[in-house]
């Protein structure tokens, strides 16, 4: 995925301001900045969630905004996973439930969508939560179960905007753990958003983003 010249404004409030952005297949990239930025706008352009304003985002060879709604929307339900920072988890579906229900609204029957559901939740660790509702489950354990329901499609971008926000520094360290290291295992590639540096560290490259603007500081560290 490449983002070249992005801007997006809200109100008399830019966000982003000539924005360039990439990632290359099964790398983890962290994005991150002060807040108010504009990491959180970035991703949610990244993942064609939010039209920019200008500039382009193209993802395998296709401009995200010429797509269809239909086309974007099916973009984020097959080959884009999301984990936000507080789950989002569905709050009358068993855990189990919450990881399948991606492979079920892509038409996968119930079976086999919840044999693979648990698959997941066996990988990040929290097999023994499956049974349970997302209130009756830790705040790590329910993050890991957000992890295992963005990985489950087989996604070839995740999306992760402060996936550790609201946990502490032991469960926090542990979802980020789990979270790379299925992602490498898979091949997905992650757009991390984040503002701790200890959660950057399981990133291959970072990128700050400030008053709109992207830094690469690989790039500027190679120059």
């Amino acid at each position: 995925m490449v983002a070249t010249g992005l801007r997006k404004t809200y109100g008399a409030t830019p966000a982003l301001e000539s924005a360039d952005f990439s990632i290359r297949p099964g790398e983890v990239v962290a994005v991150m900045g002060p807040s108010g930025s504009g990491k959180s706008t970035l991703l949610h352009c990244l993942a064609g969630i939010v039209q920019p304003d200008g500039g382009q985002v193209r993802y395998r060879h296709q401009e995200m905004s010429a797509m269809p709604d239909a086309e974007r929307s099916a973009l984020r339900r097959g080959e884009f996973g999301f984990v936000f920072q507080f789950g989002q988890l569905v709050p009358e579906l068993t855990c189990l439930e919450n990881v399948a229900l991606p492979l079920r609204l892509n038409g996968v029957r119930r079976r086999p969508a919840q044999e693979r559901a648990a698959q997941w939740l066996a990988r990040l660790e929290v097999d023994t939560v499956a049974g349970k509702r997302p209130g009756e489950i830790s705040g790590g354990q329910g993050q890991r179960v957000a992890v295992a329901r963005a990985l489950v499609t087989g996604p070839r971008l995740v999306f992760a905007d402060e996936p550790t926000g609201a946990l502490d520094s032991l469960n926090g360290e542990r979802v980020m753990r789990l979270l790379a290291a299925a992602a490498k295992d898979s091949g997905a590639a992650v757009v991390l958003v984040t503002h701790e540096p200890r959660v950057a560290a399981y990133s291959d490259r970072e990128v700050v983003v400030r008053d709109g603007r992207c830094r690469d500081l690989e790039q500027e560290h190679a120059a």
